[in-house]
């Protein structure tokens, strides 16, 4: 016999659990399908950064909305997610001032905690970066990071509580429509009937949307972090730094390491098979982000690189995820395509999902801001940046 659910999640990484648990916690009979293990691939190696410098409204209180979930996680979910309130900034060139300033006008609209700081502040705060006249930086006090792997566990438990059932080792093979609509899937682990399935795969969304006969230009593209070793007088816990002008970002990993990566809207062009691609840190990578980050944070010279891995991005044309019942009725969610940003947005999209499935005449985030028809209508989003990953 069949098991049955009002919704089956295929995916079991941050966005799925995070999906699940508003679900169940709606009252909604739904499975996490995953093929692995929860939060394993691309959300146990993400670099959790929690930030809310976005440059759209929608964005930027979603942001805001998941920072208050994370500062709160033990008692708005249950568990862990270990954040860590290093602080965060945003170094950007001067001819950025003009779009910096009306990021700020948006982001303390919906009341995020932001602020313009002078060169000798922000020293203050983070002692050894090389500032000058050239640039213009952000603060963030809630900002910082987090454990990605720790809080998708958490999330899943939490789904659990309400009522939720998660296959790990459940690979699904097929999707099964009676005419337009969707009736259920077959994998692994037996067949599972529900009227919604919700799409969650991130890098292999692709891929599952070709089954049911869709086009989604979501691409897996092959992203590195690095780790460098700080020396014995350069440690605990330091602010998140994202430096546009040198395309990079580093925060601290613990109190002796820092983890490093690039903001470089070219990583979108290194699109690979998610199933057999090089996980490993290319050498080269390793040395062009270590100079990057020494010019901004001389201090760094001394540091020794501990290797670092290669993950997967899922990347749409605008870098912002897609949110839709694709078509319109037929029961089957795309929610994928978060290009780096989904971590930091998923709270507010776990609760977007159960909204939209559960069709609330007022939801708290308008899922229409990430249509998939927009890139049909000309209309992707825009951000203030030319380093689009930031959104």
């Amino acid at each position: 016999m069949n098991k049955s659910y009002d919704v089956i999640i295929i995916g079991g990484g941050i966005i799925g659990t995070t999906s699940a648990f508003h679900l169940a916690k709606n009252g909604v009979k739904v499975a996490i399908l995953e093929q692995r293990f929860i939060g394993d691939g691309p959300t146990g190696k993400s670099s959790a950064i929690i930030r809310q410098h976005y440059s759209n409204e929608v964005t930027a209180r979603m942001a805001h909305y998941g920072v208050q979930v994370f500062q709160q996680f033990e008692s708005e979910v249950g568990g862990e997610c270990g954040y860590n309130n290093t602080g965060f900034f945003v170094i950007a060139s001067k001819e950025n001032r003009p779009g910096l300033l009306k990021n700020l006008e948006i982001q303390k609209l919906v009341g995020i905690r932001t602020k313009l700081l002078s060169n000798d502040s922000v020293v203050a705060l983070f002692p050894g970066l090389i500032l000058d006249d050239s640039v213009t930086v952000v603060y963030e006090p809630d900002g910082g990071y987090a454990d990605a792997y720790l809080t998708a566990n958490s999330f899943a438990q939490a789904a659990k509580k309400f009522g939720a059932d998660i296959y790990q080792k459940s690979k699904v093979l097929s999707i099964r429509r009676n005419e337009d609509k969707v009736i259920g899937v077959d994998s692994t682990k037996g067949q599972f009937d529900a009227p919604v399935i919700i799409c969650c795969t991130g890098a292999w969304t692709k891929g599952v949307c070709e089954t049911v006969d869709l086009n989604i230009p979501i691409n897996p593209c092959r992203v590195q972090v690095a780790y460098f070793k700080r020396p014995p007088n350069n440690q605990g816990h330091q602010p998140v730094v994202t430096d546009f002008i040198n395309e990079t970002y580093f925060r601290s990993e613990g109190k002796e390491l820092t983890l490093a990566g690039l903001i470089d809207p070219a990583e979108a062009n290194a699109i690979v098979d998610p199933d057999q691609f090089n996980e490993s840190i290319d050498i080269d990578f390793v040395e062009k982000i270590g100079r990057k980050i020494i010019a901004r944070y001389p201090d760094m010279v001394q540091s020794k690189s501990t290797g670092g891995y290669a993950s997967l991005y899922a990347v749409t044309p605008d870098w912002h995820p897609i949110v839709d019942e694709i078509p319109a009725g037929s029961g089957y969610y795309v929610c994928a395509g978060f290009s780096g940003h989904g971590f930091k947005l998923s709270p507010a999209v776990g609760l977007m999902v159960s909204e939209m499935v559960t069709k609330s005449t007022n939801p708290t985030f308008d899922h229409r801001f990430f249509r998939f028809s927009r890139f049909e209508e000309n209309m992707p989003i825009g951000g203030s940046y030319d380093q689009s990953i930031v959104g």
